[in-house]
C-alpha cells in the first residue's frame, strides 16, 4: 500500500513539472466532460450550472476548454522561445487551480457566479504575465503578437460575463481561430519540412510567404470585428470570403499532401482545412444563404479548435517527455473520431442530417476522441521524461 501511495504522489509530482502536462491533463478532461453535461441539461437532467445552459456550454467549449489548452501550450511554449524555466511546482498548483476553481464556480449554481468570474477572469491575465516577462526579458519582440492575442480573448470573456451576450463568445471562436492562424501558421510548416527532410525530401516543398500571413491575420482579425458588430451583407460576406480564400492559399503551400503518411502532421493540416471551411460558412451566412450560425461556429469549434488541440498536444506530449515523435497505438481512431465529430455538427448545422441523432452521435465520438488521449497519455504525462531529463 505504501508502494501505491508513493507512485501516486510522485505522478502528481511530476505532473506540476512542467505546465503542459497538467493542462494537457485538464484539457482533455473538460473536453470530455463537458459535452455530457451539456447534454444532461439538454434532457431536463438535474441540477443547474451558474449559467443558462446553453450559454454555459458556449462558454466553457470557448473558454474553459480553450483557455487550459492555451496555457499548456504558451507556457511550455515560452520555456523554449526564451531558455527560461517552467512553472512548476506550488505556482503552476495555484495557477492550476484558479482555473479549476473557475469551472467548479460555473457549475455550483449561481450562488458561486460572482467568485467564479473572479477566478475565470484572473487566469488568462496571468498566463499573458507570466509568457509577457520571459519574452521581455529575452527581448523577443516578435511574440508579442499571441500575448495580445491572448488578452484580446480575455477581453471578450470579460464582455461576456459583463452583457451576457452570446455574440462575444461567437467573437471569442473567431478569434481563437486567429490564434490558430498565428500559432498554427509557425509550427505546422515548420513540422512539415522537418519532416521532409528527415525523410529525404526537399523541405523547400513547404513554401510559405509573408504577404499572405499578414493578409490572413488581417482578414481572420476583420471578421472577428464584423461579427462582433454585428455587420452582414456583401461587404462582410466578402471578408469572409477573402479570409477563407488566404488561408486555403496558405494551407496549399505548405505541402500537406506530402505527410499523409504521418497523423501527427495530417492533424495539423485538416485543423487548417476546418478553418477554410468556417471561414466560408460564416460568409455565407453574412450572404444571406440559408446557412445556420451554428455551422460555423461548430467547423471552428469543433472542427479547427478540437483537431488542432488534440493535434499539438498528442505531439508534445510525446516530445517534451523525451519519447519518440510518433502516434501511440488507438490514437489514430481518435484523430478519426473528433474530424467526424466536427463533420457531423456541420452538417446538422447545414440541415444534411437529423439534428437530434447527428447530435447524440457527435457527443459520441467526441467523448471517444479525447477518453483515448486519457488513457494512452495520461500515463506519459503523469510518468517521469524517458531521457531522465528534469521537467
Amino acid at each position: 500500500m505504501d508502494h501505491v501511495f508513493r507512485s501516486l504522489a510522485q505522478s502528481v509530482t511530476t505532473l506540476f513539472a512542467f505546465p503542459f502536462r497538467i493542462f494537457f491533463v485538464s484539457t482533455a478532461l473538460a473536453a470530455a466532460a463537458l459535452v455530457p453535461l451539456w447534454l444532461w441539461w439538454l434532457l431536463g437532467g438535474g441540477g443547474a450550472p451558474a449559467l443558462p445552459a446553453l450559454l454555459w456550454h458556449q462558454h466553457e467549449m470557448t473558454v474553459g476548454f480553450l483557455n487550459a489548452a492555451i496555457a499548456g501550450f504558451l507556457l511550455t511554449a515560452v520555456c523554449n522561445w526564451t531558455g527560461t524555466p517552467p512553472v512548476a511546482g506550488r505556482a503552476l498548483l495555484g495557477l492550476w487551480a484558479l482555473w479549476l476553481g473557475a469551472r467548479l464556480g460555473l457549475l455550483s449554481g449561481p450562488a458561486w457566479y460572482g467568485v467564479a468570474v473572479a477566478m475565470d477572469l484572473a487566469f488568462l491575465p496571468l498566463v499573458a504575465l507570466i509568457v509577457a516577462r520571459r519574452v521581455w526579458r529575452a527581448r523577443q519582440p516578435r511574440q508579442a503578437l499571441p500575448i495580445a492575442v491572448l488578452l484580446a480573448l480575455w477581453g471578450l470573456d470579460a464582455a461576456f460575463h459583463a452583457t451576457g451576450d452570446a455574440r462575444f463568445l461567437h467573437g471569442l471562436v473567431l478569434l481563437a481561430a486567429v490564434l490558430i492562424l498565428v500559432i498554427g501558421g509557425r509550427i505546422t510548416p515548420a513540422f512539415t519540412a522537418n519532416w521532409l527532410r528527415q525523410h529525404g525530401d526537399s523541405p523547400d516543398r513547404v513554401r510559405r510567404y509573408l504577404p499572405l500571413d499578414i493578409a490572413g491575420l488581417g482578414a481572420g482579425v476583420a471578421v472577428v470585428v464584423l461579427e462582433l458588430t454585428g455587420q452582414g451583407g456583401p461587404a462582410a460576406g466578402a471578408v469572409g470570403l477573402l479570409a477563407a480564400l488566404v488561408t486555403g492559399v496558405r494551407l496549399a503551400g505548405w505541402a500537406g499532401w506530402r505527410v499523409r503518411r504521418e497523423p501527427l502532421l495530417w492533424i495539423l493540416h485538416l485543423g487548417h482545412a476546418w478553418l477554410v471551411l468556417g471561414y466560408m460558412l460564416w460568409a455565407l451566412g453574412r450572404l444571406g444563404a440559408p446557412v445556420a450560425p451554428t455551422a460555423w461556429v461548430h467547423a471552428l469549434g469543433a472542427g479547427a479548435m478540437g483537431s488542432m488541440i488534440l493535434g499539438v498536444i498528442t505531439r508534445v506530449s510525446m516530445g517534451h517527455t523525451g519519447r519518440p515523435l510518433r502516434l501511440l497505438p488507438g490514437m489514430l481512431w481518435g484523430y478519426l473520431a473528433i474530424l467526424a465529430a466536427g463533420l457531423l455538427r456541420v452538417l446538422a448545422g447545414l440541415g444534411a442530417v437529423p439534428w437530434q441523432g447527428s447530435l447524440w452521435l457527435a457527443a459520441a465520438l467526441w467523448v471517444l476522441a479525447w477518453s483515448v488521449f486519457l488513457v494512452r497519455y495520461v500515463p506519459v504525462l503523469a510518468a517521469p521524461r524517458a531521457d531522465g531529463r528534469p521537467g
